[in-house]
């Protein structure tokens, strides 16, 4: 403000003042309007790297059936204890609140860029008192409106970060949707995974319990001469075989749980755990289809998240190029201005100064070259992000994919396995009681059937994991029931 006297100043009446600023105001926006350059490269989206087609059969959908990722998850859950579950994660699980504070941050930031588009007016008052050579003290005191240094964005540098600052926050948004798609897959993954080892601890409860009874038989036989020691040896065996067993379930059991505390934010509430059931009415998940490669571009919250970060990189180009040229700012001000305090306000002593600026770069020692060298490749890092993401959604729907076309026939030949196996048990026992077999090949049919049964309650799992996945990498989870 010191220059309202160093330099010409314009002496005006009051009322002439505001038709002064009125045209100041003008002027300001007539510069702003000028700068609508932009060196920002034509997007265009790379084209996918992989198939058309995902491998291998598909399961068939109806005609009108839903895209996976339109399918909001309360519709996929068919269980209302872990619908209620997911819904305690979404809610409490720190790692989706930290990718919502983020959404926050990423737009504060988007805001300050968009800020930068336009003056900053500030209310200055300054005070200046110097020797004036003649042994006397000149005082200078100034009041008004100050705009500093505002960059008038003629090449287009500002809105090209503005736009980069834009992209990356709805790369924020997509990664928040991304990290919800993930935490509903995990919650119910963890949940069918306690499920089944609820079930497999039960069974080998049950299973215990049986070559107890058969090892104090095997005992009695002994004491009394009927059978062999080998007999008594390898009942010892399948129940110590089978204690074992117990406490790797009751581990693996802890492990889920803990694994459900640290997705919900929260210890479970006993209600909404689920229970060892029949596995005939187990809940059931809904099924996806898998539609097209191409549907994931748009509905895996991911590949837009990749896909925005690629934009704001391609914007950086644009903020990168702009900086070759002059960047042009203004200074002004106006207020009044007087050698006393008490002048300050008085006719005569309004003015205002107006003091543009233009930078053109002649020798920064490669700085600006390096700057867009380092945004050309940060695209072409960008690019190849975007198609690893494409790349690793494709792998997982087509894992998916056959999981759903093997699992199923593998989980028929098991229960047809474990029903022949029960009956050779049953069979065995019998011609034990009637003296035509061995004590040995009670207990090995026994054995045979508990593997039995544990691989098929393991293959049960497996079938119901693989279709919250074949859900989550279709890009399901995210969206809430309409």
């Amino acid at each position: 403000m010191t220059d309202l006297v160093n330099l010409p100043r314009v002496a005006f009446v009051p009322d002439v003042l505001p038709r002064r600023l009125s045209r100041f105001g003008l002027t300001l926006l007539a510069v702003a309007a000028m700068s609508a350059c932009s060196f920002i490269p034509k997007y265009e989206r790379p084209e996918a790297p992989v198939a058309a087609q995902f491998p291998g059969p598909q399961p068939a959908a109806a005609a009108d059936a839903k895209p996976g990722a339109d399918i909001a998850w309360r519709e996929f859950v068919a269980d209302a204890r872990l619908r209620e579950l997911i819904e305690l994660a979404l809610a409490n699980n720190r790692d989706l609140r930290v990718a919502t504070l983020n959404i926050e941050q990423v737009r504060a930031q988007y805001q300050i860029r968009r800020a930068d588009q336009f003056p900053t007016v500030n209310l200055a008052a300054t005070g200046n008192r110097q020797p004036d050579g003649t042994g006397g003290i000149t005082s200078v005191y100034s009041v008004g409106l100050a705009l500093s240094s505002w960059e008038i964005d003629f090449f287009g540098r500002l809105g090209s970060l503005k736009e980069a600052a834009l992209a990356q926050y709805l790369a924020s948004e997509e990664a928040r949707r991304a990290a919800q798609t993930s935490l509903v897959a995990a919650v119910a993954s963890s949940w069918l995974s306690l499920q089944a080892n609820d079930e497999l601890l039960a069974l080998t409860e049950r299973t215990l319990a049986t070559r107890e009874d058969s090892l104090r038989l095997s005992r009695l036989r002994f004491d009394n001469g009927a059978t062999s020691a080998l007999d008594l040896r390898q009942a010892e065996s399948l129940t110590a075989a089978a204690r074992a067993s117990q406490a790797q379930q009751r581990r693996l059991r802890a492990l889920d749980l803990n694994a459900l505390t640290l997705l919900v934010g929260q210890a479970p509430p006993a209600a909404l755990l689920p229970i060892a059931t029949d596995p005939a009415t187990a809940s059931q998940l809904r099924e996806v289809p898998a539609g097209l490669p191409s549907d994931l571009l748009t509905r895996r919250a991911d590949i837009r998240q990749a896909e925005q970060q690629l934009i704001a990189a391609n914007a950086n180009i644009g903020a990168a190029r702009a900086a070759f040229f002059p960047r042009i700012s203004l200074t002004a001000s106006a207020g009044t201005a007087s050698s006393s305090l008490s002048g300050l306000f008085r006719d005569g002593s309004w003015g205002f100064t107006l003091a543009p600026q233009a930078l053109l770069p002649i020798f920064d020692a490669g700085r600006n070259r390096a700057n867009l060298e380092a945004s050309n490749a940060a695209r072409d890092i960008a690019v190849a992000q975007y198609e690893k993401a494409i790349q690793t959604a494709f792998r997982e729907v087509a894992d998916a994919l056959a999981g759903s076309a093997t699992l199923g026939d593998q989980l028929s030949a098991q229960q047809q396995q474990e029903a022949a196996e029960a009956e050779r048990f049953r069979l065995a026992e019998l011609r034990y009681r009637n003296g035509v077999a061995s004590f040995l090949d009670v207990l090995d049919a026994q054995r045979s059937l508990f593997a039995t049964q544990q691989a098929l309650a393991q293959t049960r799992l497996a079938q119901q994991q693989n279709q919250v996945a074949l859900y989550k990498a279709l890009g399901g989870g995210w969206k809430q029931e309409e």
